[in-house]
C-alpha cells in the first residue's frame, strides 16, 4: 500500500458547499472536489510555502491545456536566471500538463514538473497538483467553478 498522498479517492464530504466546488486545505495539502452526495474525490497537491499561502474564496476564470508560463515577478526576482518564458510542454515548464487560472490574482490549480514536490509546502501559492491529477479535474470543471482556500 502507497502513501495516502499518491492517488486521488473518494471520501466523505459534507462541508455545505454546492457540488461542483473546489476547496483547498492548506494545512491538509489536499484539494477536494465537491460532488454532492455526502462525497468528494481528494487530491493531493503542493501549497504555497510558508509565507506565501493564502486563504480566501475565487473561481476558476481559465483553463490551459500544457501552458506556457511566464513567471510573476516575485518569482523572477527570487530566480532571475529564470526566462521570460517557458513554452508550454517543456520539461522545465513548471505548469505541467494543464492550469486553471484564479480570478484575483496570479495564481493557478496546475500540473508539474516536479512531482515529489505534491504533498509538501513549496510553491509560491500556487496550487500543485500531479498531472494525471490536473488532467482528471481539468476535464471535471468548468470556467466559474467556484475555489474556497482555507488554512
Amino acid at each position: 500500500m502507497g502513501s495516502p498522498l499518491q492517488a486521488r479517492e473518494v471520501v466523505a464530504f459534507s462541508e455545505g458547499v454546492s457540488p461542483g466546488t473546489v476547496v483547498v486545505r492548506t494545512a491538509e495539502r489536499r484539494l477536494y472536489l465537491v460532488n454532492g452526495d455526502g462525497t468528494a474525490i481528494r487530491y493531493p497537491v503542493a501549497v504555497g510555502k510558508p509565507g506565501k499561502q493564502w486563504s480566501g474564496a475565487t473561481r476558476i476564470d481559465g483553463k490551459y491545456v500544457a501552458p506556457a508560463w511566464s513567471p510573476p515577478a516575485e518569482v523572477k526576482r527570487d530566480n532571475p536566471r529564470l526566462p521570460d518564458v517557458i513554452a508550454g510542454g517543456s520539461p522545465s515548464n513548471p505548469m505541467g500538463a494543464a492550469a486553471m487560472t484564479l480570478a484575483g490574482g496570479q495564481y493557478a490549480i496546475h500540473g508539474t514538473n516536479r512531482p515529489s514536490s505534491v504533498g509538501t509546502y513549496a510553491s509560491y501559492g500556487c496550487i500543485r497538483m500531479y498531472n494525471q491529477d490536473v488532467v482528471d479535474l481539468f476535464d471535471r470543471v468548468d470556467v466559474g467553478t467556484q475555489v474556497y482556500v482555507t488554512r
